[in-house]
């Protein structure tokens, strides 16, 4: 049950206060703290949810992270945030910094690759032996599975080069060039079948310049996503030490 709106002001907040303070609905405060991503609300003895600024600050830190990994990911880790060790909350969090750092190379290799792809007029000439890469060297560049790769390749999207004698795979410069802007346009969200055009595209007049419209929107994303994570950083630390507090008090 919630506290009606017409509640004594200066009194712990209600449920309309936390809602008009943190954007949020009224159903989306409750649903939240059902699922952990808030403490649970302290009741009244008629039954009211009684609620404090740590809720506020807890909803702010979801919504930033909810913007830097997305709603469904904050969900399941904030609530994992609010019940690990300060060692454990303070590497999660650097994991995602990791992480967007990494979606960003991906993004930024992805396009020297675009820009080699369409500079280069004989590749097998101008390509080394040592260049190329085998499938476990290539998953491990691109931090994808080497299911992955084989996936790739069974759709179309990617052509390596075989060693005869144990079939094992081999990726030369062009396939491997081919692979990181698969990586990043699929890491943008498009579809196979969306990347499979934007590929055979690539030898068209506009291809190449679609292509790099696509990857800068990208490194775009990729930074909005970095700046909300900062955002919240003060608001994740703050949910963290409450519980600390709370736990020893």
């Amino acid at each position: 049950m919630d506290e009606p709106e017409n509640g004594p002001r200066g009194a712990p907040l209600r449920t309309v206060d936390v809602a008009r303070v943190s954007g949020y609905s009224l159903q989306q405060v409750r649903d939240l703290e059902r699922l952990g991503v808030i403490p649970t609300a302290a009741r009244s003895g008629n039954g009211y949810r009684s609620y404090t600024t740590v809720h506020v600050t807890a909803l702010r830190a979801y919504r930033g992270l909810a913007a830097a990994v997305g709603p469904v990911a904050a969900r399941r880790m904030l609530p994992e945030l609010r019940t690990a060790t300060i060692t454990e909350a303070a590497s999660a969090v650097s994991a995602l910094h990791v992480q967007l750092t990494r979606e960003r190379d991906e993004a930024l290799l992805a396009q020297e690759a675009l820009r080699a792809a369409r500079a280069e007029v004989d590749a097998s000439a101008s390509e080394r032996e040592s260049d190329a890469m085998t499938i476990t060297e290539l998953a491990g560049a691109l931090a994808v599975r080497p299911s992955t790769l084989r996936f790739w390749e069974q759709e179309g999207l990617l052509v390596p080069e075989r060693v005869t004698s144990l079939r094992a795979r081999r990726y030369g410069l062009p396939a491997v060039r081919t692979a990181r802007i698969v990586a990043a346009l699929r890491g943008a969200g498009y579809g196979i079948p969306a990347v499979r055009e934007i590929l055979g595209s690539l030898q068209g007049p506009a291809g190449p310049e679609e292509t790099r419209r696509i990857l800068a929107h990208r490194l775009d994303q990729v930074a909005a996503r970095t700046v909300a994570l900062l955002r919240a950083g003060s608001d994740l630390a703050a949910v963290v030490l409450y519980e600390r507090e709370t736990d020893a008090g």
